[in-house]
């Protein structure tokens, strides 16, 4: 039996940070370029090949939002869907969840302009659901 598809889209992959300046240096060792002011800011994006964005987020940023949720250890990171409606982002959550997924964070209207809502894959995985509003 097949379910029919949410649409998402893979769209970034997020990796939380301890030390912003010292990620953007060895991701920038890599080849990734980052914004002038990225050192001192909580979160910066780069664009992959492909379109497929990177993107590394400060924990105490990440805590502010999901302050008994957020990752701690190693790998800590995410992969966020784009949806193509705010609706589409609230049906997600609710077809993941009632589907027996996990929630880590109901939808909301985030303060930088997303739908968002954040759900766990069978191993744990939190995978972010996202529109731009």
């Amino acid at each position: 039996m097949s379910e029919e598809s949410i649409g998402a889209e893979p769209d970034m992959i997020g990796i939380m940070v301890t030390d912003m300046a010292r990620a953007v240096a060895f991701y920038r060792l890599l080849g990734l370029s980052f914004g002038e002011d990225a050192e001192s800011s909580p979160h910066v994006e780069t664009t992959l090949r492909g379109g497929l964005r990177l993107a590394l987020d400060l924990q105490s940023m990440v805590e502010g939002f999901l302050p008994d949720a957020a990752p701690t250890g190693e790998g800590r990171m995410t992969l966020a869907f784009r949806l193509p409606s705010e609706a589409a982002v609230d049906d997600a959550w609710k077809r993941i969840t009632e589907a027996g997924h996990g929630s880590v964070l109901e939808p909301f209207d985030a303060p930088w302009g997303q739908r968002y809502a954040t759900v766990r894959d069978p191993d744990g995985t939190p995978l972010d659901l996202f529109a731009w509003t």
